[in-house]
């Protein structure tokens, strides 16, 4: 089985070709605000580098939230069109998913933080076994402190972002981890993906405002 992953909820590409259990070629690359722009030319030159044709994928593994909105849209939109295009199976995961298993250390708990400004973020806590202690949300700073203090265990911060908590671990995907523990993941049908962003839009927030 051959899978394209496709990470885009950051300002980096992420994307990696997995074959049976073997990460052939990865992408990480920052792109900032040419994530739009470049995202299919760099997946389309690593591909060729594996000398894989696209219609050679069996999966596409999409990482649809949280994140950066624009982002996150970029990522699921071409992966929407790559699976419906080619008839090709399709699954998605949370980027705090695959920021947990990334880890590098060896704690009870795994804490993947995603700046979402003005002192909240997007966060989750995970045991050992990759199990959600607290589920994936949309949450302020204080509140996530008070309940990392109540953990029964040690706990490590996964974060590229300039956050005010202390042992962190900068983020860099394991494509091969990611990938070993997702492929097996029930497929959806790609009109059935969507962006998953945790909490509304600026405009929405200001439109939920006026209709109060």
């Amino acid at each position: 089985m051959k899978i394209l992953y496709l990470d885009t909820t950051s300002n980096f590409l992420y994307s990696a070709v997995w074959e049976d259990g073997k990460v052939l070629k990865s992408i990480n690359q920052q792109l900032d605000k040419d994530l739009s722009v470049f995202t299919l030319s760099k997946i389309s030159e690593m591909l060729s580098n594996c000398n894989i044709e696209p219609q050679d994928i069996d999966k596409i593994m999409v990482v649809n939230g949280p994140g950066s909105f624009t982002g996150i849209r970029v990522g699921v939109t071409n992966a929407k069109v790559y699976a419906y295009s080619l008839k090709k199976d399709i699954t998605t995961i949370y980027s705090l998913q695959a920021m947990a298993l990334s880890s590098n250390e060896e704690k009870d708990y795994y804490v993947p933080l995603i700046d979402a400004r003005r002192g909240y973020v997007y966060a989750a806590v995970y045991d050992k076994n990759n199990i959600p202690i607290i589920k994936e949300q949309y949450t302020s700073i204080n509140a996530l402190k008070c309940a990392l203090e109540a953990l029964p265990g040690e706990y490590q911060i996964i974060t590229n972002d300039n956050l005010d908590f202390e042992n962190i671990e900068k983020y860099s995907p394991n494509f091969k981890k990611i990938i070993d523990t997702y492929k097996d993941k029930k497929t959806e049908n790609p009109h059935a993906v969507n962006p998953v962003y945790l909490k509304l839009t600026e405009a929405e927030e200001k439109n939920s405002l006026e209709l109060i």
